[in-house]
């Protein structure tokens, strides 16, 4: 059993994480601005040291919020802040397929329409992913595809940065849960970011 904490949990991928790692027997606990287990401002390392302090994994699922630029990113330095003061090592973070060189792992007509439409969400992400590398832990980025709140298929296709890949198919938030969770303890992943897509 392990203790993981999840910013960002109150919905989409981190409630669905959250659900699962509690049916697998690990203690959970969510930090949201609108509550989740606990309420707490993720932006503020102060406010979510003593809440990280003694986790086994910590995992971001933050998303964009409303006139606040550069939320992911504001949240995931004061969280990578936190971990380092607390000696907590182990951290997997939800960015995006497009963000950083995963471009290459969308079909052409997809990929120019995610850095059009998508942009500041992109930039955001990079600015997030930046932050997770310059640090010293055991991270891994996890780059799903169009996330669907439609229930898990149980498969998904993956690639690594250096490897070729097309993943344009959407992928339910369930099966992004199920593969974050299967990967908890997987020293294989650690200082990787993986592109994933519907299987």
């Amino acid at each position: 059993m392990m203790e993981l904490m999840i910013i960002g949990g109150s919905r989409g991928t981190g409630a669905e994480l959250a659900t699962l790692a509690q049916n697998a027997g690990h203690e959970v606990t969510t930090i949201s601005r609108s509550g989740g287990t606990v309420q707490a401002d993720a932006k503020d390392p102060a406010s979510i040291a003593p809440i990280i302090s003694g986790a086994d994994a910590v995992v971001i699922t933050a998303g964009g919020a409303k006139g606040v630029s550069h939320n992911r990113a504001q949240v995931t330095k004061a969280v990578v802040q936190a971990m380092t003061e607390q000696g907590v090592r182990r951290l997997i973070v939800q960015s995006s397929l497009g963000a950083g060189d995963s471009r290459k792992h969308l079909p052409k007509a997809i990929a120019l329409f995610t850095q059009a439409v998508l942009a500041r969400a992109l930039a955001d992400h990079n600015d997030q992913e930046g932050i997770v590398r310059r640090s010293e832990l055991e991270w891994t980025i996890i780059r799903p595809s169009g996330l669907s709140s439609k229930g898990a298929h149980g498969t998904w296709q993956t690639a690594e940065e250096s490897q070729p890949a097309s993943l344009g198919a959407s992928i339910p938030r369930q099966d992004v849960a199920a593969y974050m969770l299967s990967i908890l303890t997987d020293e294989s992943t650690f200082g990787r970011a993986i592109s994933i897509a519907g299987g």
